[in-house]
């Protein structure tokens, strides 16, 4: 008789508990109940079980415990209840809210926010060196104003949901005191200075990058779109690729740039981007600004929607913030409304395309629509022209030549700081000149344009 091989076991996850707040006349893209659900995504995607959920609406949030009293007691009875081991909201807390908490719940209760929760997803997801410091980056800008003599609770939370990251090992967390708390605390911001420099390594070195490729002339797309929007699997169906791609919040983090062909023998190249997110932390932000530096310089946007999500509309508004947020508003973009496939009647994204600029409904999974969407970044990095007025340097050499080398010209006025263009440019190339446009005339462009 055959023995039984014994498979290993899955440690237990642990007990998740969501706490959310509307306050009074503070708004978001989101509904409660809906932020609340994608909380409860991003939980399990760090590898929580959520257990349930807490909510009160506020005119402002209470200043020890974000939440008023009351609410705290009941959170504490519901959270001994359900036996869960961490508490996380979907607000970003103060580090008074965050120890006045602990403090009320008790020393077998983490409290986690938003936030914390991001940065552990981010730190599982980061696989290259410079994902890894941007996100090591981001835990101890994050962490640095909540230090406390509770080492334990720091070395706790820098994993979210089980200590996965490991931020703080190099500090040398030992024990309570003020003395050892202002040493780490000079460690940290040294860290900080350390990772700066060498994330400053990395923006120049895609800068040199940059260059290189717009010296090739191919023009570069960047995919932008709310997290789990289908970028990558589309990115794969359009280059004929095999990045990683899973139905999971933030699956992919570090960017990815593969070459697509489109109609004609044109080229481009495709650049993945990490999906965004309502409440996307600042620091999150200024930590990833190199990567995001990947979306301010590229030619065109492809915004992809999941037309499948209830929310659609929303989560590409609030895309449409933060890329306004990151300087990249201005650049062209073509929407790409994925994931028809999951809709019982796929004509109604048909139907919805013209409540979204320049969109193509498509699902990246089957290749529905992909010809037309090609056809579409065709054009638009090809076939448009947009008026411009611009007041280039002198230094600029370069740029003068490539306007007149593909642009038409219509005026030049040669003045003592350097020369003023009008004409138009290709779509393309407009985020190439935009640091010199003439402002007072955008809004006579823009009507011109629209002519």
């Amino acid at each position: 008789m055959a023995k039984r091989i014994p498979q290993p076991t899955q440690p237990p996850r642990e007990r998740a508990f969501l706490v959310g707040v509307e306050i009074y006349q503070q708004k978001h893209n989101l509904s409660l109940e809906d932020s609340l659900t994608e909380l409860a995504l991003l939980s399990d995607t760090a590898g929580l079980e959520v257990v349930g959920q807490l909510t009160q609406k506020l005119i402002h949030p209470h200043v020890e415990t974000y939440i008023g009293p009351g609410k705290v007691k009941e959170l504490k009875a519901l959270a001994e209840e359900t036996l869960s081991q961490v508490i996380i909201f979907d607000d970003e807390l103060s580090p008074r809210h965050q120890r006045e908490l602990e403090k009320a719940l008790g020393p077998n209760i983490r409290v986690l926010d938003r936030t914390a929760l991001i940065l552990d997803i981010f730190a599982q997801h980061a696989h290259t060196a410079e994902g890894m410091l941007q996100v090591e980056l981001a835990q101890y800008e994050y962490f640095l104003p909540r230090l406390t003599g509770q080492w334990t609770h720091l070395a706790r939370q820098a994993g979210g949901g089980g200590g996965r990251t490991g931020s703080t090992g190099g500090v040398g967390l030992r024990g309570p005191g003020e003395t050892q708390l202002e040493v780490d605390r000079r460690a940290i911001r040294a860290r900080i200075a350390h990772l700066k420099r060498e994330l400053e390594k990395v923006r120049a070195h895609r800068m040199r990058y940059r260059a290189q490729r717009k010296r090739s002339r191919i023009p570069t797309v960047a995919l932008v779109g709310y997290t789990n929007a289908g970028k990558s699997t589309l990115l794969n169906r359009l280059a004929k690729a095999d990045v990683y791609a899973a139905n999971q919040l933030f699956a992919t983090l570090d960017p990815t740039t593969r070459r697509i062909e489109l109609p004609g023998g044109y080229q481009a190249l495709l650049t993945d981007t990490v999906g965004f997110i309502q409440k996307l932390p600042t620091t999150l932000v200024a930590a990833f600004h190199a990567t995001l530096e990947e979306i301010a310089e590229a030619d065109l946007l492809l915004h992809v929607v999941d037309i499948s999500h209830h929310n659609a509309l929303n989560q590409y508004k609030s895309v449409q913030e933060t890329l306004n947020e990151i300087g990249a508003g201005h650049i062209p973009t073509v929407t790409a409304l994925n994931k028809i496939d999951r809709l019982s009647r796929p004509e109604v994204a048909r139907e919805t395309v013209r409540n979204f600029p320049k969109a193509i409904a498509v699902s990246a999974r089957t290749g529905v629509g992909q010809a037309e969407l090609l056809d579409l970044i065709k054009q638009e990095l090809y076939e448009r022209y947009t008026p411009v007025l611009v007041r280039l340097p002198y230094q600029q050499g370069a740029l003068i030549s490539l306007f007149h080398e593909v642009g038409q010209v219509e005026r030049i006025e040669h003045e003592r700081g350097g020369v003023l263009m009008q004409g138009r440019i290709p779509g393309r190339l407009a985020a190439q000149f935009s640091p010199w446009l003439v402002t007072e005339n955008r809004a006579e462009l823009e009507r011109e344009e629209e002519v």
